[in-house]
């Protein structure tokens, strides 16, 4: 094994076990978020570290910075010369991603059952990717002593999503009104729908108010759709059990453009498409740091405005507007993660010089 590869492999399994312990702690202050925190950059190290082992690179042509934690799990999940994740493992590696970057820059809050759900997953992971790409037993990497992560592990997504809206709900009702604290509870639980779904982002606080009018009124389930859509899996016990999200039998769920060779057709509801396609390019450029020019560039080396959740024109009267959805902040995102704004800018330029 290469060596940085190696010391990665090392960063990334000591993050794991400080994780645990800190899960696994008898008091709860900062317990949330220290766990999140911890996990995900093991992860992360563990992610770089496959990405070496396989011959993959972790940074870009010229640059100083390593890629970041979407752009590694990309690679991971469809390079093919170093491919070595589902579907299903991508979905858990971006829940814990998401619940953490919620957690370390503003307010999230679980419950016992669905924090224990996040992170019995993402160990049972952790432990897979070890032994497929490093040939390794997680039990070699943990002290003994280290006792199993739950005694009483909760493993019925359903029961736990009825709890959750359960106390979210009297949360929202007349009389109590705590809007920041039923947000803080609703957040994971739409961090972890937009994830399954494609989505992955962050949920604004006028999402979050939309919602939770919307589980005042309707089924969680008609609500997240995409978490309606999974299971999990458990094998073994104590400290061997193992607990994965999984699909559950059925069509995908991915939104595909009409017509997709192998596509199952599915109805999406959209109330007004104005108010889905939300942005100008102007919007658009503020969301994700950069000029209006440069924004073009990139969107127009991604063929975004090919890709129908991504962009759609309007002809009102005699003026024609070019609007963007919420969707394309995340490919955008995902695009600049993988590449500098500078090699964007180069293959735009070029390819106008070809056409001249």
């Amino acid at each position: 094994m290469r060596r940085e590869a190696k010391l990665l492999l090392e960063k990334s399994c000591d993050s794991l076990v400080l994780g645990i312990e800190l899960f696994n702690r008898p008091q709860d202050r900062g317990r949330i978020s220290g766990v999140l925190i911890q996990i995900d950059h093991g992860f992360e190290m563990l992610l770089k570290a496959a990405i070496i082992h396989r011959g993959g690179s972790i940074r870009e042509k010229g640059a100083s910075e390593t890629i970041g934690f979407n752009a590694c799990v990309r690679k991971g999940l469809s390079d093919g010369q170093i491919k070595f994740l589902t579907e299903e493992q991508a979905i858990t590696l971006q829940a814990v991603n998401g619940m953490r970057d919620a957690a370390q820059h503003y307010l999230l809050e679980m419950s016992e059952g669905l924090f224990y759900l996040h992170i019995q997953a993402a160990v049972t992971l952790f432990k897979e990717m070890l032994s497929s790409v490093f040939q390794r037993d997680l039990a070699s990497e943990m002290p003994a002593r280290v006792l199993p992560i739950s005694t009483s592990p909760a493993t019925d997504l359903v029961a736990i999503f009825d709890s959750e809206v359960t106390e979210i709900v009297k949360l929202l009702k007349p009389g109590k009104r705590r809007r920041i604290d039923a947000d803080a509870r609703l957040r994971p639980l739409t961090v972890l729908n937009s994830t399954i779904t494609g989505e992955r982002r962050q949920p604004t606080n006028e999402e979050l108010g939309s919602i939770g009018k919307r589980l005042l009124q309707e089924d969680w389930q008609n609500v997240f759709l995409g978490v309606s859509a999974m299971s999990i899996t458990t094998e073994g016990s104590g400290p061997n059990l193992s607990l994965r999200f999984t699909k559950n039998e059925g069509p995908p769920f991915h939104v595909v453009p009409e017509g997709t060779p192998g596509a199952y057709t599915v109805a999406v509801r959209r109330v007004n498409e104005l108010d889905f396609y939300n942005l100008g390019a102007r919007d658009l450029a503020e969301k994700v740091g950069l000029t209006t020019p440069k924004l073009h560039a990139v969107v127009e080396c991604l063929g975004l405005r090919n890709n129908p959740d991504h962009f759609k024109e309007f002809s009102i009267g005699s003026t024609t507007h070019k609007r963007y959805s919420q969707k394309a902040i995340v490919e955008l995102q995902v695009a600049l993660d993988e590449r500098t704004i500078d090699s964007y800018w180069e293959e735009y330029k070029a390819s106008r010089k070809v056409v001249s």
